[in-house]
């Protein structure tokens, strides 16, 4: 914000008063950024529902089938026309069906778990906000994890020396931290016909949620996946995985710390570690949001260096990183 536009806010806007609207020419007294977020739930119901019937339709015949919706995602600056040529902003030109699915799934756990922190009174010391959150919340965050699952059998497994060829044995064996619902320990099992996947979450209500979510997936690969209630900061296994999700961003800064020395031990010699990661935000508002959230739902903060730098402390090597999309999480694998 420019320095002498905070300045009037602090300095000339009359304080504790309510402006009369008397007059429809009466200026707004809120400012563009504030006029901007009270609107911005609109536009990502728009962004989220036009992302939804995209799944299932051609995206043009969507845009033109909801006129007015469109015109919400035009002034936000997704969708923009020049004569009959339209251009679409790539949060919208989503690959595939499954794809589009977890990004919905996403989109919606984090409006509703804002939903929830505004609706709620915040105390210092309370649970964290997975604790309050109700079963629809727990459900899309973790079915959006379903993508992730995806994009680590097909893309990541074939790029590590060796792991592609340990994954394909019998007795191979994957561990899912914070498995949540399970979703990406089951598209890990669809993906890996050969693979044992083991989940472990420390909360039993969202381990409830995923027995039920295998219990309506494809057996043969929900058959294959195994559910503990286990806190990865007590793992004692040693030599068992070959491959192991860590979500940083989902575990506390000291139980991140905890748990990586454990998962060093539990991977067998050549196994691969990939920790889902954030990037250091650049945008201050992308920066204050990442740390209040990670306070609410009992979060790190550490990004994607940090977390780096942690393995390679506990004794991992060839470490790579694999970005997602531009600002998005990126994926740190890292070998015993």
């Amino acid at each position: 914000m420019p320095e002498s536009k905070a300045t009037w806010i602090a300095d000339e806007r009359p304080a504790m008063t309510v402006p009369a609207h008397d007059s429809p020419d009466s200026p707004d007294p809120r400012t563009e950024l504030a006029l901007i977020l009270e609107a911005t739930p609109w536009a990502l119901a728009a962004m989220i529902g036009t992302m939804r019937d995209a799944a299932t339709a051609p995206l043009d015949e969507v845009l033109a089938a909801h006129p007015r919706r469109t015109a919400v995602l035009e002034a936000a600056g997704l969708v923009r026309r020049d004569g009959d040529a339209v251009t679409v902003d790539p949060v919208l030109d989503v690959a595939d069906a499954a794809s589009a699915h977890s990004a919905v799934a996403a989109r919606l756990s984090a409006l509703r778990q804002a939903v929830t922190v505004a609706a709620s009174e915040q105390t210092a010391g309370a649970a964290p906000a997975w604790e309050r959150h109700d079963d629809d919340v727990l459900l899309n965050q973790g079915r959006a994890s379903a993508g992730t699952g995806r994009a680590l059998a097909t893309r990541i497994v074939p790029a590590l020396p060796g792991l592609a060829e340990r994954l394909a044995r019998p007795g191979s064996r994957v561990l899912d931290v914070g498995t949540g619902v399970a979703a990406l320990a089951l598209a890990l099992a669809t993906a890996l016909p050969a693979v044992e996947v083991v989940g472990i979450d420390v909360m039993r209500r969202v381990l409830d949620l995923a027995g039920t979510e295998l219990a309506e997936a494809d057996p043969a690969a929900a058959g294959r996946v195994t559910l503990r209630l286990e806190d990865v900061g007590a793992l004692s296994e040693e030599a068992a995985y070959d491959l192991v999700w860590l979500p940083a961003p989902f575990l506390s800064d000291a139980a991140l710390q905890s748990a990586i020395p454990r998962v060093f031990r539990a991977l067998r010699p050549g196994g691969w570690v990939v920790a889902g990661t954030n990037p250091a935000p650049e945008h201050p508002l992308h920066r204050a949001v990442a740390a209040w959230t990670a306070e609410l739902n009992g979060g790190s903060s550490s990004d994607t260096a940090s977390v780096e730098e942690a393995l390679v402390a506990a004794g991992f090597r060839d470490e790579r990183r694999y970005p997602t999309v531009p600002g998005g999480p990126v994926l740190v694998a890292a070998q015993r």
